[in-house]
């Protein structure tokens, strides 16, 4: 099974960095920033300087609690933004749950398809994704964000996520789309608790052995806040653990990741040519 992407640039001898541009006004890191439409293209463009290899637009957010906004509204926020990246030549992937909204964003210039549902949010998703040909992300996921808390009971996080990712795998191949076109997310934060995350990420290499690259998004969650809480127990602000989301790439990297979906892009593209030289280093001894 082939690791190359379809239509996405490097990847060959090093972890690709995704950079993010919520164009929304409550996204739980940087919500409102980037949700006119000149600053999300502006900012999109700062990040491929910084060295994003690729700039993934969503226009939903998807944090704990948050309620769904309608296709229209979504289909405004995204595709002018997609079309006018891709016009200066942007590698874009498109962060939606809804198939009519991938289409759109595949026909305006995206490269990638990021579900965080993997398909369950909208069973037509699978099908529009193998008709694009384009790489598409399978997120483990468990339910929308108004409820997904209550669903992080495991007994084994690691095997759940894998099981449940590979029944994920079955049915989106079967459904057309191939094994070259898929990715897959192990969906830190999402129906998962602090603990379920730290496990998640230390099995990243049992993950891995279901045979397709992984993208991880540790970037800002609120596991890596607590984990660095004041000594009143008060989080670390979602800004404020960029270091910790370095620590997180240079470690996802180093153990294979295809690819990490941060906020604060430059020093994360420099974490994952450290892995990699690191890597290269081992190799030779």
């Amino acid at each position: 099974m082939t690791s190359v992407p379809i239509n996405v640039p490097g990847g060959a001898d090093r972890c690709l960095v995704m950079g993010v541009v919520n164009v929304t006004p409550d996204s739980f890191s940087d919500g409102g920033l980037w949700f006119d439409e000149a600053a999300a293209i502006r900012h999109g463009l700062e990040l491929v300087q910084e060295g994003a290899d690729l700039v993934d637009v969503g226009g939903e957010s998807t944090r704990p609690g948050a309620a769904r906004v309608s296709l229209e509204e979504e289909l405004a926020r995204v595709i002018p933004v997609i079309r006018a990246l891709d016009a200066e030549g942007v590698p874009v992937s498109v962060d939606t749950m809804r198939a009519e909204v991938a289409k759109a964003a595949v026909e305006a210039g995206a490269r990638l398809v990021n579900d965080v549902s993997g398909g369950l949010a909208d069973p037509e998703m699978p099908r529009v994704v193998a008709a694009t040909g384009v790489r598409y992300v399978v997120m483990h996921w468990r339910g929308h964000s108004h409820d997904m808390e209550t669903r992080a009971v495991y007994t084994d996080v690691v095997t759940e996520v894998r099981e449940e990712l590979s029944k994920r795998v079955d049915l989106v191949l079967a459904e057309g789309v191939t094994e070259e076109q898929i990715v897959l997310d192990p969906g830190l934060g999402f129906a998962k608790n602090a603990e379920h995350n730290w496990a998640v990420l230390a099995g990243l290499p049992q993950l891995a052995d279901l045979g397709y690259p992984l993208l991880v998004g540790a970037s800002r969650k609120r596991f890596l806040g607590r984990l660095l809480a004041d000594p009143d127990g008060t989080p670390r602000p979602f800004d404020r653990s960029d270091d910790a989301t370095l620590a997180v790439t240079a470690l996802a990297a180093h153990a294979g990741a295809w690819c990490v979906r941060v906020h604060e892009v430059g020093p994360n593209a420099d974490a994952v040519r450290v892995a990699a030289a690191w890597k290269r280093a081992g190799a030779n001894t």
